[in-house]
């Protein structure tokens, strides 16, 4: 952007994330108060590496900032459960057979009961606060039952938080963890020993809302080989 502007720029990101995880919307702020008379978006994208595209620039006014004015996210982690090089770096591999999604589902309606996430915090004692208001959690598997995706929304989420619920998930899918011990974590009343997190490539930042934006993700953006030809089934509010 400086080079571009030939001014020194500095960008604020709507936040940051582990290396491998992915992003279908992020949005970043800078201050800038000339006009250009160029394509910046087309100069940003070629200026770019491959594995980056800027979308939009959109001018706003006052002191909005991408990150503490954030009123929601939403986050997707993808899992399949046979090795796939189509999938890989795309797709987190775990290679779990009959899952039980009903007690994944049970424990994860319990997420949007609580508010203190110390417990599934990668660095809890480091964090003012580890409080967050999940507002929603969905889990959908397709009709083969080896793809998995579950997605989470909160106004904040704390460091590693949504790797660690996975990983809780998963246990609670393969019969390691009970619903009951799932809860007791977020009541607090039972502290595992070590917090074990899920692979980082299964994760997506989907969705970054504002009280003065809101705009849909970009339908094409997201890799053909993690949706292509398939039928997703939420289970999440299945009573069988």
């Amino acid at each position: 952007m400086s080079k571009l502007l030939k001014s020194k720029i500095t960008c604020i990101g709507c936040g940051r994330t582990d290396a491998s995880v992915h992003a279908r919307q992020f949005f970043f702020h800078f201050d800038f108060d000339k006009a250009w008379n160029f394509n910046l978006n087309q100069r940003l994208n070629k200026a770019l590496p491959d594995d980056i595209a800027v979308f939009d620039i959109i001018p706003v006014e006052d002191f909005p900032h991408a990150q503490f004015d954030a009123i929601e996210r939403t986050y997707e982690y993808y899992i399949h459960t046979s090795k796939d090089p189509f999938l890989n770096g795309f797709s987190a591999l775990y290679e779990h057979k009959n899952l039980n999604f009903q007690e994944m589902v049970r424990a994860a309606n319990l997420i949007t009961s609580y508010t203190d996430y110390s417990q599934f915090c990668k660095t809890p004692e480091r964090n003012d606060s580890n409080f967050c208001e999940v507002k929603s959690t969905k889990l959908f598997v397709n009709q083969q039952g080896d793809r998995i995706r579950f997605q989470i929304s909160a106004n904040r989420f704390t460091k590693g938080m949504i790797r660690v619920i996975v990983h809780r998930l998963l246990e609670v899918g393969n019969g390691s963890l009970t619903v009951k011990e799932f809860e007791d974590i977020l009541k607090g009343l039972y502290k595992p020993k070590e917090i074990t997190i899920a692979y980082p490539q299964g994760l997506y930042l989907i969705k970054v809302k504002y009280p003065f934006l809101d705009l849909p993700t970009c339908p094409d953006f997201f890799g053909s080989a993690i949706n292509h030809n398939m039928y997703w089934v939420d289970v999440s509010n299945s009573n069988d």
